[in-house]
């Protein structure tokens, strides 16, 4: 049985009495925070423009462009050396500006996230940035806090996890100085100085009131980064930045970067296995042309770079870091912050929903419902006073809560109680009690001790479950059964129920200077059985929406509480969660093996009186029956379930730093109707990346054969490096604008998630863009032929296939956009983006065509009627393509349906603007 821990009694916020300090002026901390700079740890500063460009030059695409530079260079004509090393300057800048929309994108994320600290600042608590945190400021910290920085507590007493230091994962208890010892900031900074050599200050003993599990408590030196785990208290700031324990152990912590996503790892994968096949490819190509078909040595080292070029799908890394960084920015947009990109991947393929019923299902603003002792029942609707019988329940009630409360419940229990008992003596202002036993997983219930006018005597005031207050009580099977009828029946109307008792305590003699020796347990103690207090928490009105569009989804919510099953079955009905009457309770589910559980989990939506290892072992067989699980949490407690998660989401109002920390999403406003906005946004950006990749692929499926097909025929060369560069130019930055922009699709709330392990690399769907690809290439190749046969120069042929190639690209952004309709009804709903993109494609193929130099440069000509016509032919016969392999995708059904007559990973985007 774990033994109790003392706690000071509250005031404001939760802030005990002593707190009520001045802190810095708001002008004062000002000055320091310029003098002194941010609080921030070392950490992985943005790239610079020297990186980028270094990162640049060693990426393969880049090096193949300076040899085809280098090679014409020393072999050929010197313009078009300087004209094609000129692209040098168009990659790095194309690069500079999606390296700084990404990071953009990622520094918002990191201002939204970055830890807040609670300071006194002009006598009045403040919530700000960790990073606007100075020498001097007053931390009030409550438990599941992270500290923002060093500090000496100078009030209150905590618990401190402080393994990220020591290793030891056993809570530090911190005592403050004692009274009239206690430094100045700048006197006590060496406590700092010495932690990142010596670690956490030497025990020393603690002071009466400790039980024998806390005999020792170290001095109140308090840590950045470490997280309160118990207790409240006070503390004044003695270090920060690179200047605390954490930032002086080393640049380590800060500097680790998030693993890349699971589909972050395939694409690299797939590029470095396409990479090598392109090196082997082109190394054949430049053997085979020069050996075989008698070609120049230049020509051919040219050739195989355009091959090479041609075959390495290097935006797709680009696509992907692209799209999840800005996704996530989107995402909180909507409210929700994203802690790690990679959970916006997970989020189109989320298929359960657990959620916390208290602030995420409900409003978490409680009011007093309803009072019941066993002969009666008291509602505050039409009442004008509270009989004297409901005054001792009422009383110690507000005795087992602290006197200004941080959680809601206790707020509303304090907030009845001095209204309904206001100049009676049952309210006990400023009543500090002298032992406290927190709730615990083994008794629901807690204590709070206070000294009576003997001092042997103690007075307990118990709150709790009203099964485990019945239980300390020792009431027998009759009284606990009537006192689980009226449970039942306020359960039923959705109150939420809480048992309140009270007790004495005849403590042993002591010596002046030391505690009383505390029981162990809260059974060792003699409680009477006051009655029931009843709380009400409405529904958020959003919720019943939202969940039916989750329902629409194919997302299934599980609704996980710590609350008796009739209030969460009565809550559930309210909101239109379930209609299903089982609910399994957390004493059944340590019944129940895993087999066992598992397929009861799979017939139940209410799970009921949980504690939060329940909610861990949930959460890992939903994983291992094959779901795709995001869950919602907000305490110390609720860490491990959120780490297991697929997503985890964290409450931002209500939170701890804890579970934030512990969390891939955090709720800035703990709204349910938020988790559904991020789904359908991570639905829409799984829906982006896929078209996208279908285009890349299915552009690059042209330019290989182009580059390929002349050699093996004997022909002269199509496309040169040059137009490869061109085209590159032309592919990036239509993925990483025009496809990252386009709206979510119709009907993208009602298709179901997509499966686990469903890839836009999956070859149903790199089939289907090698399909859209290989169409187009073998209309190129035959009007080759055609212009072959019938006189056609190469520089005819190669500004008529050049040029219908520029135009496809264009084509193949359209249908590639929805795969619902065709690819001409798609251009006739275009966004902004788009518009732009079709206008530079435009702009740019006239200006190769039309200025000579340039023309001459890429080895073209001046289009006559015979060719002008000829690529409009073309470029119909092209969309005729398109939409045969459109209707064949869908006839085949290559996957399941969705609405919209789409294989599920072949979505269509909606190509109106929302």
């Amino acid at each position: 049985m774990p033994t109790p821990s003392p706690h000071r009694p509250q005031s404001p916020r939760g802030m005990p009495e002593a707190f009520a300090r001045q802190g810095l002026s708001a002008s004062e901390a000002a000055r320091r925070l310029a003098d002194q700079g941010p609080n921030l740890l070392p950490g992985s500063e943005p790239k610079s423009t020297a990186a980028i460009v270094r990162e640049v030059v060693t990426e393969p695409m880049f090096l193949m462009l300076l040899a085809a530079g280098g090679i014409y260079l020393a072999l050929g004509d010197r313009g078009e050396a300087l004209f094609l090393l000129s692209f040098v300057f168009v990659v790095i800048g194309i690069t500079l500006v999606q390296e700084r929309k990404t990071q953009r994108a990622l520094e918002s994320l990191r201002d939204l996230s970055a830890p807040r600290a609670l300071v006194i600042r002009d006598g009045q608590e403040q919530r700000i940035a960790g990073r606007e945190v100075v020498l001097g400021d007053l931390l009030v910290l409550h438990e599941g806090d992270r500290i923002a920085a060093d500090a000496l507590l100078v009030d209150g007493q905590l618990e401190v996890d402080e393994s990220l230091l020591t290793g030891e994962a056993v809570p530090v208890s911190k005592l403050p100085a004692t009274t009239g010892e206690q430094p100045l900031a700048h006197e006590v900074a060496s406590v700092g100085a010495s932690a990142a050599s010596a670690g956490p200050p030497q025990a020393r003993p603690a002071p009466s009131g400790g039980s024998a599990a806390h005999e020792v408590a170290s001095v109140g030196a308090l840590f950045a980064s470490t997280v309160v785990t118990r207790g409240v208290g006070l503390a004044e700031v003695c270090a920060i930045a690179a200047h605390t324990a954490v930032g002086r152990i080393g640049a380590d912590l800060a500097a680790t970067t998030e693993p890349p996503s699971t589909l972050q790892q395939r694409s690299r994968k797939l590029v470095r296995q396409l990479g090598v096949a392109a090196l082997l490819l082109a190394s054949a190509q430049v053997l085979l042309g020069w050996w075989w078909n008698d070609q120049p040595l230049l020509e051919s080292l040219l050739s195989g770079i355009a091959l090479a070029m041609a075959i390495l799908p290097e935006e797709i890394p680009v696509i992907l870091t692209v799209f999840l960084a800005l996704g996530a920015w989107r995402i909180s947009r909507h409210k929700v912050l994203t802690r790690r990109v990679t959970a916006v991947e997970a989020l189109g393929a989320i298929t359960v929903l657990a959620v916390d019923k208290t602030g995420t299902l409900t409003v978490n603003r409680m009011a007093v419902a309803e009072l019941a002792t066993t002969d009666a029942h008291f509602q505050p609707e039409g009442a004008d006073r509270l009989a004297e019988e409901f005054h001792p329940l009422l009383e110690f009630a507000m005795l087992a809560t602290p006197g200004d409360p941080f959680d809601p419940m206790e707020k509303a229990i304090q907030h009845f109680g001095h209204h309904w008992l206001a100049g009676t003596e049952h309210v006990h202002e400023g009543r500090e009690p002298e032992f406290e036993y927190a709730l615990s997983g083994e008794i629901l219930a807690m204590t709070r001790v206070f000294a009576s006018d003997h001092p042997s005597q103690h007075l307990l005031a118990t709150k709790g479950a009203p099964e485990a207050v019945a239980d300390l009580c020792h009431l027998d099977v009759a009284q606990r059964d009537a006192i689980g009828r009226q449970v039942e029946n306020m359960a039923e109307r959705g109150l939420r129920v809480l048992g309140v008792a009270r007790g004495r305590w005849s403590g042993q003699a002591a010596e002046p200077a030391a505690a009383p020796p505390w029981p162990q347990s809260q059974h060792d103690f003699d409680f009477e059985f006051l009655g029931l207090v009843a709380l009400a928490d409405p529904p958020r009105p959003e919720v019943p929406a939202a969940l039916a569009e989750c329902r629409q989804a194919g997302v299934r919510v599980i609704m996980m509480t710590g609350d008796h099953p009739a209030t969460a079955l009565a809550i559930a009905r309210q909101v239109g969660l379930s209609e299903r009457p089982d609910v399994i309770t957390g004493a059944e589910i340590e019944a129940l093996d895993d087999a066992t559980l598992r397929q009861r989990l799979r017939h139940v939506d209410l799970c009921a009186r949980l504690k939060p290892q329940h909610k861990l072992r949930l959460v890992q067989l939903l994983r291992a029956d094959g779901e795709v699980v995001a869950m919602t949490g907000d305490g110390v407690n609720d860490a491990p379930a959120l780490k297991a998660a697929d997503v985890g989401i964290a409450m931002g109002e209500r939170g701890t730093d804890v579970a934030r920390e512990a969390a891939a999403l955090v709720l800035l406003d703990d709204s349910f109707a938020r988790i559904v906005a991020a789904i359908r946004q991570g639905r829409r950006i799984d829906d982006n990346i896929r078209k996208a990749t279908r285009f890349v692929f299915a552009v690059h499926v042209p330019i290989i054969a182009l580059a390929l097909v002349p050699t093996l025929l004997q022909w002269p060369a199509l496309l040169l490096p040059v137009h490869i560069v061109l085209l590159q130019l032309l592919i990036d930055p239509t993925c990483a604008v025009v496809l990252e922009a386009e709206p979510e699709a119709p009907g993208l709330m009602e298709r179901p998630p997509r499966p686990a392990s469903d890839s836009p690399f999956a070859p149903a769907a790199l089939a289907y863009a090698v399909l859209q690809g290989a169409g187009i290439a073998a209309v190129l190749l035959l009007c080759t032929a055609w212009l072959s046969a019938h006189g056609g120069s190469a520089a005819q042929i190669r500004t008529v296939v050049f040029g219908t190639l520029m135009l496809n690209v264009l084509l193949l952004i359209l249908a590639n956009r929805d795969l619902a309709r065709p690819a001409f009804l798609s251009a006739m709903a275009p966004t902004t983006w788009l518009w732009r993109i079709a206008f530079a494609m435009v702009t740019l193929l006239v200006a190769v065509l039309g200025l000579p130099w340039l023309r001459e440069l890429m080895g073209l000509a001046l289009p006559g009627a015979r060719e002008l016509t000829l690529a409009a032919g073309l470029v119909a016969l092209c969309l005729v393509w398109l939409e045969l392999v459109r209707m064949l995708g869908q006839r085949l059904g290559l996957k399941p349906r969705i609405p919209g007559n789409l294989p599920v990973g072949m979505t269509g985007g909606d190509v109106d603007d929302a």
